[in-house]
């Protein structure tokens, strides 16, 4: 049986005239790496603020290792927004020892694993500059460690590749990664399709302030599989017939759809004795695909 760290139950919030959140409700499992995906002005942020209690819902209910969320619960989820901002004129050490102070840790013990970090992550020369000293990758390396520094069951990152070159993403990539394999529960909001298609393992899609998917990638790209697939012959020139219809041929490769009333053995039987067939594979929709399908067809 399932065990979920995090339930978000029929959640609504407005603000004035805008509803930010319609009868919102997501089940995190837990140790899953869970993608909160979404257009802009959906509703994302919305939720993982109500989830930190940076803010309330109007109606609904969120319930963290099955307690109602309170103000201890917050101990336990470290939180990295997508706009992010550090004292500029405070010394890194300085306040990094204070940020993980506000979340519970003793001033030595949050010492001890800052060293640990900054030096993981090859900037403990900066421990002493100022925060306005840093590139803006530099400082997003800063705030990863800050958010994560105090072992939350709960951690929730909002665009956490924003700023950084390709070989730090791939750094911090890595890092979430290790955190997922040591048992951390992990929200993962992104644009970037191919990072959600990378390490999630369930999503939840909302639009226009509602929950429209969620559940396992498997299982929803299970629901949008169509019914094509990928061909590549030597020989020759395959044609339209009453077996398939071809979406789309470019060098001896087709992508067809196989008719409802025919089964892969009798198309497969019959396309071989016209020409021979170097690989057959069903088509696999990607979480992009399915992301543009969900939100243009709802």
């Amino acid at each position: 049986m399932t065990e979920y760290i995090l339930k978000v139950n029929n959640v609504t919030k407005k603000y004035a005239n805008h509803t930010a959140l319609e009868n919102v409700s997501i089940s995190v499992p837990k140790g899953s790496i869970y993608g909160l995906l979404g257009p802009n002005g959906a509703g994302k942020t919305t939720l993982m603020r109500i989830i930190n209690q940076i803010t309330a819902p109007d109606s609904g209910s969120v319930f963290f290792n099955n307690s109602k969320l309170c103000k201890e619960h917050i101990y336990q989820i470290g939180y990295l927004p997508e706009e992010r901002g550090l004292y500029k004129k405070m010394k890194v050490g300085e306040q990094a020892i204070y940020l993980a102070q506000l979340k519970g840790m003793s001033y030595n013990d949050a010492l001890e694993k800052l060293k640990l970090w900054f030096t993981k992550l090859d900037i403990i020369e900066w421990w002493h500059k100022r925060v306005e000293e840093l590139s803006k990758g530099m400082a997003q390396k800063i705030q990863f460690i800050v958010t994560i520094i105090h072992e939350p069951q709960l951690l929730i990152f909002d665009e956490p590749f924003s700023g950084f070159d390709p070989i730090n993403a791939s750094i911090i990539r890595k890092e979430i990664l290790e955190l997922s394999q040591k048992g951390t529960t992990i929200i993962f909001s992104t644009h970037r399709m191919e990072s959600v298609e990378e390490i999630c393992d369930y999503i939840a899609l909302i639009n226009n302030s509602k929950t429209i998917l969620e559940g396992s990638i498997k299982k929803i790209k299970d629901k949008f599989m169509l019914n094509s697939y990928e061909i590549i012959t030597s020989g020759e020139q395959l044609i339209e017939n009453d077996d398939f219809s071809i979406i789309s041929y470019k060098d001896s490769k087709y992508k067809i759809s196989i008719k409802e009333s025919k089964s892969q053995k009798e198309v497969l039987h019959n396309i071989l004795q016209k020409t021979d067939i170097l690989s057959f594979k069903k088509e696999t929709p990607s979480v992009e695909d399915i992301f543009i399908k969900a939100v243009t067809n709802e």
